[in-house]
């Protein structure tokens, strides 16, 4: 196996808590350079999962001068597309994390630098690489449920606003759950539709507890001065096949009915839902109702080459593979486009309060 040269550009939480660890975990690359605005952040990064000889950076196109296989975009979302765009045209294949890009105009460009290279583009949604997820997907593409017509895609948080980074910066990540984590529940439910063609979105967008002061968050409490983006958003996606997705992301929302990164599908023959973390498919056979909830393992799954890996090292598998022409990616970036086309869709709907309808 060849082992991959990559390097990280952006070597904050997501880097440190998902896609370092899984490549030190999975093997075969090797990170070779680290690239950060706050220097000690790259060199912590450096010491922790890199090689001896690996180079630490401030300037991402100092990185992006060197002999690298791949390249990992884990900034805030507002420069994912620049950096993207950069990498694809000097010969890197890129992994970016989620969101594709700040707005749908901005993941345009990263989709045709793709194109115009010909270089691997990918998106860090790693929820299709579950057990319930990969289960599912195979009951889909076989049929089980008939043609899906209406799902639901849930991220709902009771307490837990992410009060580090830039989370609660809107101009640095365009906004707060939705974007955050509305859109892993997207990715998921398209994904299992096989449907990437909206027709309309209605959406409404909340700052309904931002000002709280005492907010039992489960970070600590958030500072209502920094917290500039929603709190809660809710979509009504109707596709031009006349199907409909309603998308529910929160970080703070007074309920119990609490999910994240989830999926329900309905079809003509049978639905399936991700409630309470367990994966359960409904219908009915021989006249009367059923439910079933697949024995799933929660650690990981054969996937491949026939070894257990979680869905972090699974992600990072298809695409190193991909990277050495052994295999393809799972996420393109002309589905990734559509999540944050229809995302933007509901934040403009938000602020016009009318519909936005798609050519």
């Amino acid at each position: 196996m060849k082992i991959l040269k990559a390097g990280i550009i952006g070597c904050g939480g997501i880097a440190n808590g998902k896609h370092m660890p899984a490549l030190k975990a999975l093997g075969g690359v090797d990170l070779v350079a680290f690239c950060d605005l706050i220097v000690e952040r790259a060199e912590k990064a450096k010491r922790e999962y890199g090689t001896p000889d690996a180079l630490v950076f401030t300037d991402y196109k100092e990185l992006l001068k060197l002999d690298l296989d791949c390249v990992y975009v884990c900034t805030p979302n507002r420069s994912h597309s620049f950096i993207t765009v950069d990498a694809l045209h000097a010969g890197k294949n890129v992994m970016c994390e989620k969101p594709m890009a700040i707005n749908s105009a901005e993941a345009q460009k990263m989709l045709d630098a793709a194109k115009e290279t010909g270089k691997i583009l990918t998106i860090g949604y790693q929820g299709r690489y579950r057990p319930d997820s990969q289960y599912l997907k195979q009951e889909c593409e076989a049929g089980e449920l008939g043609e899906i017509y209406f799902a639901k895609a849930n991220a709902i948080r009771r307490r837990a606003v992410p009060t580090w980074g830039v989370f609660l910066n809107e101009y640095e990540q365009g906004g707060g759950p939705l974007i955050d984590i509305g859109t892993h529940a997207l990715d998921l439910t398209l994904w299992m539709m096989n449907n990437y063609k909206p027709k309309s979105v209605m959406g409404t967008v909340y700052h309904k507890l931002n000002n709280d002061r005492e907010t039992g968050n489960a970070w600590g409490d958030w500072d209502p001065e920094k917290f500039t983006v929603e709190d809660s958003a809710f979509g009504f996606i109707v596709m031009e096949n006349g199907a409909t997705i309603e998308l529910n992301a929160s970080w703070a929302l007074n309920t119990l009915d609490v999910e994240e990164a989830r999926t329900m599908v309905c079809g003509t023959k049978a639905g399936a839902d991700m409630h309470k973390g367990e994966l359960h498919i409904n219908g009915v056979k021989h006249g009367k109702q059923y439910v079933t909830t697949p024995a799933l393992d929660s650690k990981g799954v054969d996937f491949y080459d026939g070894t257990k890996k979680g869905p972090n090292e699974i992600e990072q598998f298809v695409f190193t593979q991909a990277v050495r022409g052994e295999g393809e990616i799972t996420v393109k970036p002309e589905q990734a486009i559509v999540v944050t086309q229809i995302l933007e869709a509901i934040y403009t709907s938000a602020k016009t309060g009318k519909p936005v309808y798609f050519d």
